[in-house]
């Protein structure tokens, strides 16, 4: 059983407040929350100034979620959302982490704090160094930061016993420069920030379609009959997909919501760039709430398959796209075939929902072809997940609702670049065919043996196998599972670097030496030799362009992620055959590197300066789906769950709060949810809630079971919900340490944060 150390936000209560929950999302409120952190972190003034400019065509992109900016026309001075505006306050903020803060708070006295004062602590502005021993970081030269950590990689028996995490921050300029120096150091130990999220859909997009991105553009979503959305809240996580929303609506299409917990901003939306929708009743969105329990999904998609197979077969040529079908697909009647290994009464049991309900959501499939799919992480990080994404194609493949207007996938990112990141060769397993250009192009031999993945990243560490590990951005422990055992695992190595921008907890679990390298942030300017530098992102549809800051850096003691990058390879690799220092001089250099060795980025400088980018090439989007092993889009056969639960045990999710982005905690406040200064809550039934002998408020706390093990997280106020019967919900990173690092989805290894089977245990 854990304990609570300072790896774990602490147990402490803040004060809860129960508000009524909103009936309408964004609008007023938003726009005043909004500008509160704006005013709070950078002032008003010189907030307003910063946000003309964020997401527009010459501006910098959002820090925040990779949802993507209209091709065309953008709103002057509302191209953001309500978090996007916090995020750009964060990174902006007036307080500042110097050598001085370091100096008067010791680790042990920072591990004390939550993770959102730790934010709240502001901008590092120096690197800092915590020598083996110490408790106090120091100030050291970006040149001895360089040197220590150079001699501590060539002190490895073997490269492979370094870590190399990436967090989706990072620019294509220097995520490309990254995996270039960590491969030519000599592994492909690459984690990143997708293990753990959307790496399910990755896995199952390439082998049914042979590209793991979403098909669709942004301008899919005006021409779409009918959008389901599947295991997500964009209302909090992507409140600009609202937009999207609407004009589907706006168009006469419709809209299914399928999620554990009713969303407010999924049911009714005010839009924040027309002051004239501010005020009334706002815009409904969903049509069709399925309710489905926690990993229900297969199941719930499963009776959608049958029912469009009993119609289909009832009235020929009624459902199915059949010259699609013919066309374009392989593998059709093993899957149809299968649909009858499964009955619809025992199905329905995994997914709560009625079969009245479901049958709606089935009609409306049969009627229409222009059917978009979107999800999130309520799909992609369940031991099935990638069961979950392979029937959703499945769905599509039979409408033959992939690679025409108004249709195809639609995963949703997190943050702003994690899929250019993929792009641009961080991962732990690329292609040989992307090594074999890069050894051609820098004139080396790349390594061919897969490295780790963040799940095995942490194994690796908490054996004693790496001894090093490096973080790209990120807050890497508070992301992570299992929370005790990754702290272990950090605490193993002999060093810990992080490159960030402000204060996290990972900066205080850490090696028996650490070094926390400051970087600019998005919003900054980056000069270097040859003058100013713009960088660019990928976003969630496949659009690449450009990022200028203009802010002046918080420091002048502050560099780029390529010129640390640059300065790490300088002092580490004794024959490099690149030119580090002349590819930062100029982020063209590096740009032409990426063209020689990436398709798709044919004329890189010249596309990445036409305002507003371009679009990467998308095989499922022009209906050719050669790459996969069949040559052709592939329908497979998935598995439901095979979750059972004891008596008086429960399936928790961890979620995200409203004033929450990943693990950057802006505000204590839920308030689409009700729950305003309080963070330490698990959401239940009220039936389970009776039948537990617990009442609203009453303080818990949470015990999973896996495999044996039992973990513990302490002091979770009871919150009455509606939420299906046997399902809670927690927020992260506080629950992260009831995630088991053996709970993973099978291919795809993410972390299965969706499905912990837990006990309460009233105090």
């Amino acid at each position: 059983m854990s304990k609570n150390t300072n790896a774990q936000p602490p147990e402490k209560l803040t004060g809860i407040k129960l508000r009524e929950i909103p009936k309408s999302a964004v609008g007023v409120k938003a726009i005043k929350s909004a500008l509160t952190h704006i005013n709070d972190e950078v002032g008003l003034v010189n907030g307003i100034q910063l946000l003309k400019n964020l997401n527009q065509k010459d501006g910098f992109d959002c820090p925040g979620c990779a949802w993507p900016d209209p091709d065309e026309k953008r709103a002057f001075l509302a191209e953001y959302c309500e978090n996007g505006a916090k995020a750009v306050a964060e990174e902006a903020t007036k307080n500042k982490v110097s050598p001085l803060f370091f100096a008067t708070h010791s680790v042990k006295e920072l591990a004390k704090l939550s993770d959102y004062e730790i934010g709240k602590s502001g901008r590092i502005t120096h690197p800092m160094y915590l020598s083996e021993g110490k408790d106090n970081y120091e100030e050291i030269s970006w040149e001895d930061a360089f040197q220590l950590i150079a001699k501590e990689l060539n002190s490895l028996n073997s490269p492979d016993e370094a870590i190399f995490y990436t967090s989706g921050r990072t620019s294509n300029e220097a995520a490309f420069l990254y995996q270039l120096f960590v491969r030519q150091f000599g592994t492909n130990n690459l984690p990143d920030c997708s293990n753990m999220c959307h790496e399910s859909s990755g896995a199952a997009l390439s082998e049914t379609l042979g590209i793991g991105k979403g098909s669709v553009t942004l301008n899919d979503f005006n021409h779409a009959d009918l959008v389901i959305v599947v295991g997500q809240n964009p209302g909090t996580n992507h409140p600009r997909m609202l937009t999207a929303l609407g004009e589907t609506k706006n168009n006469g299409g419709k809209i299914i919501t399928i999620n554990p917990l009713p969303e407010v901003g999924l049911l009714n939306y005010k839009d924040p760039q027309n002051p004239l929708k501010w005020v009334g009743s706002g815009q409904d969105l969903t049509d069709l709430f399925l309710q489905v329990k926690i990993n229900g999904d297969v199941a719930l998609l499963k009776i959608i398959l049958k029912l469009m197979k009993e119609r289909e077969y009832a009235e020929p040529n009624s459902v199915f796209n059949h010259q699609f079908i013919n066309e374009k697909t392989a593998g059709l009647d093993d899957m149809l075939n299968d649909l009858d290994n499964y009955s619809i009464s025992e199905l329905l049991q995994q997914t709560g929902i009625s079969l009245e309900k479901i049958k709606q959501a089935t009609e409306l499939i049969i009627n229409n072809e222009k059917i978009i799919i979107c999800w999130a992480m309520g799909l992609t990080q369940h031991k099935n997940s990638v069961d979950n994404i392979r029937e959703i194609v499945n769905i599509l493949l039979l409408k033959g609702s992939i690679g025409k207007k108004g249709a195809g996938t639609c995963p949703v990112r997190g943050h702003s670049n994690v899929q250019g990141d993929r792009t641009m060769g961080i991962w732990e397993k690329m292609s040989d065919s992307f090594l074999d250009k890069l050894d051609n192009e820098f004139n080396f031999k790349s390594p061919r043996k897969h490295g780790f993945d963040v799940v095995n990243s942490i194994k690796a560490m908490y054996q004693k196998k790496a001894k090093i590990f490096f973080g790209m951005g990120g807050n890497f422990i508070s992301a992570t599972p299992d929370t005790e055992y990754t702290a272990k695992a950090l605490k193993n190595c002999n060093l810990t670097v992080h490159v960030s921008t402000k204060l996290n907890r990972s900066h205080l679990i850490h090696g028996k030496k650490a070094l926390i390298l400051p970087c600019l942030g998005r919003s900054e300017k980056d000069l270097q030799v040859s003058g100013e530098q713009f960088v660019t992102v990928e976003n969630s549809m496949g659009v690449v362009h450009q990022s200028n800051g203009v802010l002046e850096p918080h420091s002048k003691k502050i560099l780029s992620e390529p010129a640390i990058i640059a300065g790490l390879a300088n002092a580490t690799l004794k024959e490099s055959t690149v030119n580090w220092t002349e590819l930062i001089s100029n982020y063209d250099y590096i740009r032409n590197k990426i063209e020689a060795i990436i398709p798709g980025f044919e004329n890189y400088n010249k596309r990445a300066r036409q305002k507003g980018g371009f679009y990467l090439p998308n095989n499922a989007r022009e209906n050719n789906f050669s790459p996969t092993t069949t040559g052709k889009a592939n329908f497979t056969i998935n598995q439901p769950s095979d979750l059972k639960l004891k008596d008086n045990q429960f399936i928790m999710m961890t979620i995200r709060s409203h004033d929450q982005y990943n693990t950057t905690i802006y505000g204590l406040n839920d308030r689409y949810r009700g729950v305003l200064n309080e963070r330490r809550v698990i959401y239940m039934n009220p039936e389970d809630m009776k039948s537990q002998q617990l009442k609203q408020l009453d303080l818990v706390d949470l015990i999973s079971h896996f495999d044996g093990e039992k973990r513990i997280a302490k002091g979770f106020l009871v919150i009455s919900y509606d939420i299906p019967k046997q399902c809670t919900a927690t927020y992260f990173p506080e629950a992260n340490v009831l995630v088991p690092i053996k709970s993973v989805a099978k291919i795809s290894n993410t972390p299965a944060s969706k499905t912990v089977i837990i006990s309460i245990e009233k105090r």
